[in-house]
């Protein structure tokens, strides 16, 4: 009896003995590498509208710094602020009695000299004395003449006029004080009409041409309304690669130093390959994206082409029906096991 006991709990340790061997020959094929779950897209091509997106500023028709030419006093100050002047309208003006001083001493002298001529005329006619006499006095009279249009020149700098109909800004001086070619009195602005200034890449500067519409939209209004292309800058900007451009707003004019959304119409519509802006993973080098093959992530370089806030034209490096990945790009690794959880439309990720 205990010998067959003795031998039936042998029996239970050798089999016990055999199915843990055999569960730590199953285990290792149980482990291995998590799979990255992702969601991808179907790569397909589908029509872009081929409009230029940019960004732009609004600036005055014209605009300027009212600045004195000269140095000295102010002895008048009218520069209403907020307020429209007519072109022409005196703002300043500064102390000029010693100009007024000068400009009195060069014209008694002249007076002097003028008399001087006329009497050595009379005398150069009858050779009464040398032509080299005479001339001396004729060069006296044409330099009182020269030194009194330098006055009256001086005289006119200190009188600071509206150069054009504007409105003025806040007033940065005050009446009495001592000012120079440094000093801004205040800003002057035609705001009845707006320009707006943008750049376009350099591969959009065919379609640019002067009369050419363009459609903008400023600040929270999302209504689109027309700007006429009235000239550009002469060469592409060197650092940027972008070309500037200047357009007129029609209709009512927009604040200055709005941000404004400039769309222009690069060429019709096309069909391309559609991504969204986060499957591109940014490189030094170039852009790439993330794909899904065989269940193993790939990572593709790609050329890209319109984009827009939410997606990019790809233009090189995928081909229609390759799976790109929308979510979970950074975990995705060359030759990782790579799982897809679902396929995403790009319609339904714009949104």
């Amino acid at each position: 009896m205990i010998r067959h006991s003795i031998l039936c709990a042998g029996l239970a340790v050798l089999l016990l003995s055999i199915g843990c061997k055999e569960k730590k020959k199953e285990a290792p094929k149980q482990q291995g590498p998590n799979a990255t779950i992702v969601d991808v897209i179907i790569a397909s091509t589908q029509a872009v509208s081929n409009t230029v997106e940019a960004n732009g500023t609004v600036i005055p028709a014209e605009s300027i710094e009212i600045r004195p030419e000269v140095s000295g006093r102010l002895t008048l100050l009218n520069i209403p602020e907020g307020t429209r002047v007519a072109k022409g309208t005196v703002l300043a003006r500064i102390n000029d009695a010693d100009l007024q001083a000068q400009l009195n001493k060069t014209k008694s002298q002249l007076d002097l000299a003028e008399k001087n001529e006329a009497r050595l005329r009379k005398l150069v006619a009858i050779n009464g004395i040398n032509q080299a006499d005479y001339d001396a006095v004729v060069t006296q009279v044409n330099n009182l003449k020269a030194d009194m249009d330098f006055y009256k020149a001086q005289i006119e700098k200190t009188y600071i006029k509206a150069p054009f109909d504007g409105l003025l800004g806040l007033r940065q001086v005050s009446p009495g004080a001592y000012v120079t070619p440094a000093n801004v009195f205040a800003t002057l602005q035609q705001v009845d009409r707006s320009k707006i200034d943008f750049t376009v890449p350099e591969r959009y500067a065919g379609y640019i041409r002067k009369g050419a519409a363009v459609q903008i939209t400023a600040g929270a209004q999302n209504n689109k309304r027309s700007a006429t292309i009235i000239a550009t800058e002469p060469e592409i900007n060197a650092t940027t690669r972008n070309l500037k451009v200047r357009a007129t707003v029609n209709g009512a004019p927009i604040q200055p130093g709005s941000f404004v959304k400039v769309y222009l119409n690069a060429g019709g519509s096309n069909s391309s390959i559609l991504v969204p802006t986060n499957s591109i993973i940014p490189d030094a080098r170039s852009k790439q994206v993330a794909v899904v093959k065989d269940g193993k992530g790939l990572i593709v370089n790609v050329e890209t082409g319109l984009r827009s806030s939410g997606f990019v034209e790809v233009t090189k490096g995928l081909s229609v029906g390759d799976s790109v990945v929308v979510t979970g790009v950074l975990f995705v690794r060359p030759n990782s096991n790579v799982k897809v959880r679902s396929v995403k439309q790009l319609k339904d990720i714009l949104q």
